[in-house]
């Protein structure tokens, strides 16, 4: 009952006040990953599963320290401090905001830059749009539900753990040159963490809409390059009734890509703000 409590009240914290004006934690994972990286790296798998073992391990050892400290204070103010800081884990406010800003953006490209890997020069307002639902879809499940399922598994060592891992995918978990194999290993584990999460936030997606086969996302969303990313890109391709996915390019590379749902091809400004009023409806 306790990590239950911790998870609505982490939730409800990041929900009504968003990002304290402190260094984040996440940029404090990057910056360890980063100096491994400077003195470690090398092109083999063998040394990335040593950056997975090194931050992993050196993050699990620091939170259970702290869940231990935090043991010796009565168990409400121990759930108190721990949902403040694990509500600094959940990204929804950032991400809704994020997403949401783009619509009133002067330059809508840039301020889509900020959140997608993909060229976004040669993209119309259509594309726009759909790479803010895609991007809005897939990290409803990587920001939000994987960190409070973590959370509501393992308590704070299990949400700290999480998020260390997904921000080792983001950083070196990339198919190309020099991450291919280095990366190989965070890239895996990332893929196993969010298993069961991604498939969750495409069924709550799928119910909370309304839709009658619930398990419908996953024909199309089984054609992802991602073993998880298709499924709430699907789920919510079918609950606001377009069509996402599709070619596009990446570091001036055209990547095919497959589509995900059968409804409006052209996307407009309102169907993003379906897909925003969806997350909120759905408190993911």
């Amino acid at each position: 009952m306790t990590n239950i409590f911790m998870a609505v009240f982490a939730y409800l914290i990041d929900k009504f006040f968003g990002e304290f004006p402190i260094k984040h934690p996440v940029e404090a994972m990057g910056e360890m990953i980063t100096f491994f990286e400077e003195r470690y790296y090398e092109d083999s798998v063998a040394r990335g599963i040593l950056l997975v073992l090194f931050i992993t391990v050196s993050l699990f050892v620091a939170s259970m320290a702290v869940y231990l400290y935090l043991d010796y204070l009565p168990t409400f103010l121990t759930a108190i401090i721990s949902s403040v800081i694990a509500s600094m884990f959940i990204a929804h406010n950032m991400l809704y905001n994020s997403v949401k800003d783009i619509l009133s953006a002067d330059d809508k490209k840039e301020a889509l830059s900020m959140l997608v890997s993909r060229d976004v020069d040669k993209m119309s307002e259509s594309d726009i749009y759909k790479a803010s639902i895609e991007t809005y879809a897939e990290n409803l499940s990587d920001g939000v539900v994987a960190p409070i399922l973590y959370l509501v598994l393992f308590g704070l060592p299990g949400i700290i753990v999480y998020k260390a891992i997904n921000t080792m995918d983001s950083m070196v978990g990339y198919k190309n040159k020099k991450y291919a194999n280095y990366g190989k290993a965070a890239a895996v584990l990332d893929d196993i963490v969010n298993y069961i999460p991604a498939r969750l936030t495409a069924i709550l997606i799928m119910i909370i809409s309304k839709q009658t086969n619930f398990l419908a996302f996953y024909e199309d969303g089984a054609k992802h390059d991602s073993p998880n990313a298709g499924h709430p890109i699907t789920a919510m391709a079918l609950a606001i009734d377009v069509k996402l996915g599709g070619d596009a390019y990446y570091f001036g590379e055209l990547k095919k890509k497959p589509f995900f749902g059968d409804g409006n091809e052209i996307i407009t400004e309102q169907d993003v703000k379906n897909a925003l009023n969806l997350g909120k409806i759905t408190k993911l």
